[in-house]
């Protein structure tokens, strides 16, 4: 999918209330948004208007959104991270160590936004998957997603990658210091993105992406670098939306004796009895377990 394949403004790049609007000639302009009530995101199609006298533009207004990359904010709102996606690729790495429950989160997300997901683990110059990681990366694969390992230092295997972007407009997410920044450097067109190392004395990515920017792929494409994160949760209401977002659990759970079975300590559960004969993986049905408690906290919260 192309950077702009209509006549209304595309947003290109996010600065708090200041954006970069792409127009349908190809053209880059810098533009503030009227009001407070407005929150365009990238990947948004948007009314505007050239302010006269001044090199800026307007954004009035927002065109109707396919799907909404979301988190639940602070007020127990969703905050909307991006828009109108095709492919959602979560990068991981062994270093800092992989959080599979945020991996899982993210996948979720995926699933009720209805787009392709991707698993890609990086920085396999520095390090091969570690035995945990090769079996999180295999019960990926099993229950239908794509995985890459590659490393965006030595360019080893991004050939893959560039196949799983193509005419995709991607996010691309995951912890902070997995090299997401790293892997657009190489992927995309007049890309330069800033990037940093991992805290040698926590272990953990230091916050390089303070916002979010679409950039142009060679093949067509467009991928979104987002700021990286320590925690993620999608923006789950309930316990159906959770279950959604876990494809495997979702397919067995369609033979439970109880059609609001919750998988949890219900009898005739066709979820645990797949876990049990291992055709579930049992840390994701814990990642599946996790996000329930989290949802019901939160919609109790919000209410």
């Amino acid at each position: 999918m192309p950077l702009s394949n209509g006549q209304e403004p595309l947003v290109v790049a996010t600065f708090s209330r200041r954006m970069a609007l792409q127009l349908a000639s190809g053209e880059k302009v810098s533009a503030r948004v009227k009001g407070r009530r407005l929150r365009p995101v990238c990947g948004d199609r948007v009314e505007a208007e050239p302010i006269v006298n001044e090199p800026e533009w307007l954004i009035t207004g927002l065109l109707p959104r396919t799907n909404e990359l979301c988190r639940p904010s602070t007020r127990g709102k969703a905050e909307v991270l991006a828009a109108n996606l095709s492919l959602l690729a979560v990068v991981t790495a062994e270093q800092p160590a992989p959080d599979w429950f945020i991996v899982d989160r993210y996948l979720c997300a995926a699933e009720l936004m209805g787009v392709s997901a991707a698993v890609i683990f990086n920085k396999t110059d520095l390090a091969q998957p570690g035995t945990g990681a090769r079996d999180a990366l295999q019960d990926y694969e099993r229950i239908g997603y794509q995985t890459v390992l590659c490393s965006a230092r030595s360019g080893s295997n991004l050939d893959a990658l560039q196949i799983i972007l193509a005419k995709q407009t991607a996010i691309i997410v995951g912890q902070s210091g997995v090299g997401k920044s790293s892997l657009i450097n190489r992927l995309a067109e007049n890309a330069d993105l800033p990037t940093t190392a991992v805290s040698e004395g926590s272990g953990e990515g230091r916050h390089t992406t303070v916002n979010s920017v679409m950039l142009a792929l060679p093949n067509g494409g467009a991928v979104i670098d987002s700021p990286g994160v320590r925690d993620y949760a999608p923006s789950t209401d309930n316990v159906v939306d959770v279950i959604r977002g876990f494809r495997e659990i979702a397919k067995f759970g369609a033979d439970c004796k109880f059609s609001d079975c919750r998988h949890l300590r219900e009898p005739d559960c066709a979820v645990k009895a797949a876990i049990e004969a291992g055709q579930i993986s049992a840390r994701r049905y814990e990642s599946y377990k996790r996000l329930l408690a989290l949802t019901k906290k939160l919609t109790e919260k919000k209410y």
